[in-house]
């Protein structure tokens, strides 16, 4: 007896590139929607979705090197660059030498940027109210997305 992974599909799943059937569809939609209803709730705040996360790795621990940041966003360093010449520009950050290791470029909250935080503090229960999720449901998606992130991650 062969398992389902290891025979062709069955009549019931005959068709595998259905678009519908698709985990690389659904990931990019719900991307894209969820991202969306960030949006208006950073606009206020001079922020892009992408300058947010910035900010959030950046309220976690701040002064932070150029290198540690783009590792904890999952971003190259030549992507994050532009990200974060924009805050600089908007004041929310300054870009200088690591003081532990001159050779690093390391970034750092301003006052502005680390008083932003306190407005970004209503976004999260914003996305639960408008996705009507709780926190342990939208937890346990979070987790279940981190694990695929882990086994698609190249290795």
């Amino acid at each position: 007896m062969t398992s389902t992974t290891d025979s062709a599909p069955t009549a019931a799943h005959a068709d595998l590139l259905k678009l519908d059937r698709q985990v690389c569809f659904a990931l990019a939609v719900a991307s894209r929607t969820v991202i969306g209803l960030y949006r208006p709730l950073l606009e206020p705040m001079g922020l892009t979705h992408p300058q947010y996360l910035v900010m959030l790795a950046l309220w976690e621990q701040s002064p932070l090197r150029v290198a540690d940041l783009a590792e904890r966003l999952s971003l190259e360093p030549a992507t994050l660059s532009p990200l974060l010449k924009r805050l600089e520009v908007a004041g929310m950050v300054v870009r200088g030498r690591d003081p532990k290791d001159e050779r690093a470029l390391a970034v750092s909250l301003t006052e502005r940027g680390a008083d932003a935080r306190r407005q970004a503090e209503r976004v999260p229960a914003a996305i639960m109210e408008r996705l009507g999720m709780g926190i342990g449901e939208l937890s346990d998606l979070r987790d279940t997305l981190t694990r695929l992130i882990e086994a698609a991650a190249p290795r």
